[in-house]
């Protein structure tokens, strides 16, 4: 394990974190739901997110008493990836509001004290 590579990992959580909140910055749930396109791009980061997490996690375990939910993260991730029949846009634009902030804010906690 290499501290690099599970800062490489977290960068890119970091970064899909923070391209979700501009995606949905001034959105409302209706402008969500009615934007095809919109809602790839969320869910897209979000598989980018729980894929990074995992390999994150693979490398340094210890991040799990870090990161908030990492399996539900993860789980999600899969949900998004497997199960895309079954994904409810609500439950999605409901993660972007609820949970999201708290892995950003998380995640770049963890950037700001990792060497480079």
């Amino acid at each position: 394990m290499t501290q690099h590579d599970v800062r490489a990992f977290l960068l890119d959580i970091e970064q899909a974190c923070s391209s979700i909140i501009e995606f949905t910055s001034g959105k409302t749930l209706a402008a969500y739901l009615a934007d095809a396109m919109l809602r790839s791009a969320v869910e897209r980061k979000f598989e980018i997110i729980g894929e990074a997490l995992n390999r994150a996690l693979a490398l340094d375990p210890t991040l799990a008493a870090r990161v908030t939910d990492t399996r539900s993260i993860i789980a999600f991730r899969n949900v998004l990836v497997h199960g895309y029949a079954s994904v409810a846009d609500e439950t999605v634009w409901g993660v972007v509001q609820g949970k999201l902030p708290t892995l950003w804010r998380e995640i770049k906690t963890l950037l700001s004290h990792a060497g480079t």
